[in-house]
């Protein structure tokens, strides 16, 4: 054995709260709580955010797609000794 000092609890050391299980209903409570304290955005909000995002991607799409093309004609180069560029 080792003289670990991250060595487990037994069973009877564990605090009792550990192994409690919650119930359905409680847990469907809990569930219902929690939901009714989430701000869900107003519709001028997503609207905002959902142009935010789709510019990024675009501008994403923009230099991905650049650098692809730029490294696609430099390997092309390289392996036909530069007669196509």
């Amino acid at each position: 054995m080792s003289d670990s000092s991250a060595v487990r609890k037994s069973r009877d050391e564990r605090p009792r709260d550990e192994h409690k299980r919650t119930s359905l209903p409680t847990f469907y409570r809990q569930v219902v709580a929690e939901l009714r304290k989430v701000v869900y955005p107003t519709q001028e909000q997503l609207v905002t955010y959902f142009i935010v995002v789709m510019v990024f991607v675009v501008v994403m799409m923009a230099i991905i797609a650049g650098l692809d093309l730029g490294f696609g004609k430099l390997v092309f180069a390289v392996f036909t000794g530069g007669e196509d560029i």
